[in-house]
């Protein structure tokens, strides 16, 4: 049952992203202007998926504990204070990351835009395994 909701998974990212190739600023970066878009591109879509995938995970335990309403608002209730302290260890591990060039800068963004995309995909891919079938 896990395969077939990899591959379904699969499949839809493909889909999303073949969706969203005509306007990636990924594909032809020349320029600090577009490794910036580019960052901030990615990051954005990541986040986005971030959230999918917990809307996803949300609906899921829905599935499994919907008949056991304690169960549901404790596993609920968990989950929502599990990814409020990952986002905040995130975005301070990112800024760590990001610590050499100078805050506000534009390399600093682009550093801090690839560590939280980057982490924020780690974290959807963890948050798809739970509750699996």
């Amino acid at each position: 049952m896990k395969s077939i909701f990899l591959a379904m998974a699969l499949i839809a990212t493909g889909v999303h992203a073949a969706e969203e190739s005509d306007n990636n600023p990924c594909d032809a970066v020349e320029n600090d202007v577009q490794t910036l878009e580019c960052s901030v591109y990615g990051r954005t879509n990541a986040e986005d998926l971030l959230k999918e995938n917990v809307q996803s995970l949300n609906d899921r335990l829905q599935t499994t504990y919907g008949k056991n309403k304690a169960q549901l608002t404790d596993i609920s209730e968990k989950l929502k204070v599990a990814q409020q302290q990952w986002l905040k260890t995130r975005d301070a591990d990112c800024a760590v990351e990001a610590f050499p060039a100078t805050s506000g800068s534009q390399a600093f963004t682009i550093a801090q835009n690839d560590c939280i995309a980057r982490m924020s995909d780690e974290r959807s891919e963890f948050l798809e395994s739970i509750a699996q079938e």
